[in-house]
């Protein structure tokens, strides 16, 4: 699928050496309003004012520069937009100072863990049938992530999506649990649970690697408009299950009607 993802173009610097001229700039320019505020004081006005006025404007410029400083972390990124509009993705690690006038937010790209607890689904016959899934995803495209799906309705705190990382994929977290849940109810209509009639027949309880290919096939497909790869899924096995009839290896149960 296309992607409309591409690197951070704008300039980038040396974090460590934007942090010494920052600290600079901020020392001069108090010791500066310092001075001129002595100046002043000894009825040099004119020259007293204007150094006042300017060390006030290096304070406020150093004040700014300080905003322009990031830190990532191996498998981090942080989006960033000029003024609403998208300016590309910035992935690299270490620490580094941007322009502090681009808004950004910050993406974790590490691999994700989803234990789904079973469900409720019907077989192909119509049976009945409880389904775990265990889920492994990673964001791949952070384009989609933060402009494809709506973010905010998915979030418990749609507040915190556009401040902290944890807030964002919280709510991916969500939106992979709902689509998960759904192409696993359309995989399971597909199989009969167990057919002892017809051995070659793929059920749910002895086919489980023709059906997890096939269900990590169909998540793929719904995570995709998110940028989310699945890495792999499979159906869980499950210890215990109230109400149900059968375990299989594979981890589905049959429910007692």
């Amino acid at each position: 699928m296309e992607t409309k993802e591409f690197q951070f173009k704008g300039i980038v610097m040396n974090g460590f050496l934007m942090l010494f001229v920052n600290i600079a700039l901020s020392v001069l320019s108090i010791v500066g309003i310092v001075y001129s505020i002595i100046q002043l004081d000894e009825s040099n006005g004119a020259c007293g004012g204007w150094l006042l006025g300017g060390c006030i404007l290096l304070l406020l410029v150093s004040i700014i520069m300080w905003c322009g400083l990031i830190m990532l972390e191996p498998n981090e990124a942080k989006v960033t937009t000029w003024f609403g509009k998208y300016s590309g993705t910035f992935s690299r690690t270490g620490y580094f100072w941007i322009n502090p006038f681009y808004s950004t937010k910050k993406v974790s790209l590490r691999a994700r863990n989803l234990d789904a607890e079973p469900i409720k689904v019907n077989d192909k016959t119509g049976n009945p049938v409880m389904i775990g899934l265990v889920l492994v995803w990673k964001l791949k495209d952070t384009y989609k992530a933060l402009f494809e799906v709506d973010s905010q309705t998915m979030a418990a705190n749609p507040s915190s999506v556009g401040s902290d990382t944890k807030g964002l994929m919280k709510a991916l977290e969500q939106f992979v649990r709902v689509q998960s849940d759904a192409a696993l109810r359309q995989v399971a209509g597909q199989y009969a649970y167990d057919n002892e009639e017809n051995e070659s027949e793929i059920t749910l309880r002895d086919g489980s690697d023709d059906v997890n290919k096939e269900l990590e096939e169909r998540i793929d497909e719904r995570l995709a408009l998110a940028g989310i790869e699945v890495i792999e899924a499979h159906l869980s096995p499950r210890e215990d299950c109230r109400g149900s009839r059968f375990d299989g290896e594979d981890g589905t149960r049959q429910a007692e009607e």
